[in-house]
């Protein structure tokens, strides 16, 4: 979770609501805990590669599944090119973002083609240093400069009504999406039924806190406004107070950050893709593991291939709306399928599903229009695929 979305989604997401932000912040993560409730559920039961492909197609039949499956893969290809690209904002000089962006894209493929517990070990370092920058940029700001908290619930500053509070919401869900990837690496952890519902609530937890701080403080120094109208939110916020130096840290965090998102992201849409070749759902061809690392070696590669495309067509703000319309549609079919658990694997009250369900829908409607209209158009292409498929 700890991405790019960090780095990046604040300033949309005040586009949207102004001071209202922080009331999406909460809808948004109210609903990402509904969500995760309802995966660390599933999860539990079917501990297996494929996240909510798999549960889709056990709880609510194929198409369900599939409708899951291209939703993540697609939205979650999209998020790893966002990865990329800010993480080139912040590491590259001008004129060599993309570029930059297309290599770690290839190093960080590399890196997940060796194995989970590889991969698993490089994104505990990653993590730690953005946390530890994040920290530092956060104090950094209120350093020398006098915050306006009274602006952070401001009602006046708020625009947009509830709409653009919902549309702030669904901007914001692209920050916490992240949760339930441990979900999707079933088969490569011990003891899952425990190990994967701790894991997807305790993080989720954690990132809540993290980001509410972060918001308060990006709202108190910038003010809703500007904060709208900037592309590095916690660099601007940084450059407000008296502690020059922490430039450098920021600039550091966010490609620490976003290295280590675009390693998870690019672990869990290959798996997704390896349980939909297992299905029939895409070409065999991406069912093969490696031998000796045990990955989805071809699915792996196949996903850097494509994200390296979107990296030298695609821009940030785009990809962070598309995003969020695939992972939304994703865990509605989570919602649904959760809902269908008999007993002995209920973990949660049914509440928590529907309350999900309703979110993923209401946040999905309220995008930006445009992000719905492609979302939508992509969504239906992958439909199209999967009837000729079925009819042949």
């Amino acid at each position: 979770m700890v991405g790019a979305g960090v780095f990046s989604a604040f300033a949309p997401a005040a586009a949207a609501a102004g001071t209202g932000l922080l009331v999406g912040m909460l809808l948004a993560a109210i609903v990402a805990y509904a969500n995760a409730t309802s995966s660390a559920q599933l999860a539990a039961q079917h501990p297996t590669s494929g996240g909510t492909y798999v549960y889709g197609r056990e709880h609510l039949g194929p198409w369900w599944g599939y409708v899951a499956g291209w939703g993540f893969v697609v939205g979650k290809t999209a998020s790893c090119a966002a990865m990329a690209l800010v993480l080139a904002a912040y590491a590259a000089p001008p004129g060599w973002e993309r570029p930059v962006a297309v290599a770690a894209v290839a190093l960080l493929t590399a890196v997940g083609y060796r194995g989970v517990t590889r991969t698993a070990r490089l994104a505990r370092a990653i993590v730690a240093v953005a946390l530890l920058a994040i920290a530092t940029a956060v104090a950094a700001s209120l350093a020398g400069t006098a915050p306006a908290w009274s602006g952070v619930l401001d009602p006046d500053g708020a625009h947009g009504g509830w709409y653009g509070v919902l549309q702030s919401a669904g901007l914001l869900f692209f920050a916490f999406a992240g949760y339930a990837r441990v979900a999707t690496l079933g088969e490569e952890v011990r003891d899952p039924r425990r190990t994967i519902p701790r894991a997807v609530l305790v993080s989720l937890g954690v990132v809540v806190v993290l980001y509410a701080v972060v918001a308060a403080v990006l709202l108190a120094v910038l003010g809703p406004d500007r904060l709208a109208a900037s592309a590095a939110p916690l660099a601007d916020a940084v450059a407000a107070g008296s502690w020059a130096w922490a430039g450098a840290v920021v600039s550091v965090g966010a490609v620490a950050a976003s290295a280590g998102a675009l390693l998870a992201l690019l672990a869990g849409v290959s798996r997704t893709g390896l349980a939909m070749a297992r299905t029939g759902d895409l070409p065999g061809w991406f069912a093969a593991v490696h031998p000796v690392h045990r990955v989805p070696h071809r699915a792996e590669l196949a996903v850097g291939a494509v994200v390296v495309v979107l990296v030298l067509t695609t821009d940030l703000r785009g990809a962070i709306g598309f995003s969020s319309f695939g992972v939304l549609v994703y865990y509605l079919v989570a919602n649904l399928s959760a809902l269908r658990q008999t007993a002995p694997h209920r973990l949660y009250p049914r509440a928590l599903q529907v309350l999900g369900a309703l979110g993923c829908v209401v946040l999905v409607v309220t995008l930006p229009l445009a992000s719905v209209a492609a979302g939508a158009a992509v969504l239906a292409v992958g439909v199209a695929l999967r009837a000729l498929r079925v009819r042949s």
